[in-house]
């Protein structure tokens, strides 16, 4: 059974037992995170599709850690103008250990 759940602006697929990395959330190592904005659910024979989420359906995972990714650069050039630029960049991020899923009605 898998799920396609929404956090962060961003659409995940997920099953149990599965690591996840999503955008930073406000939650302490080891506590519980609940998403109900469950987009699609499978159990591999029946597809159920929500509108725009599947009622009742939710996926429960646990945090595993928060971090920071790779360091990410960016750089701007202009010829015959002196000008440079280098930026960095590292984002956030919260990575889950999803425990269950919870089909909808």
């Amino acid at each position: 059974m898998y799920a396609v759940v929404e956090t962060g602006g961003k659409q995940y697929k997920v099953d149990k037992g599965a690591l996840l990395k999503v955008e930073r959330l406000d939650a302490e190592l080891g506590k519980t995170v609940e998403w109900e904005r469950v987009l699609l659910i499978s159990d591999g024979e029946k597809v159920t599709v929500g509108r725009p989420f599947v009622a009742g359906a939710k996926v429960v995972g646990e945090v595993v850690r928060q971090g920071r990714g790779r360091k990410v650069h960016s750089y701007k050039y202009k010829p015959r103008k002196h000008s440079e630029t280098l930026r960095g960049h590292r984002q956030y991020y919260t990575q889950i250990k999803v425990l269950e899923v919870v089909p909808g009605k």
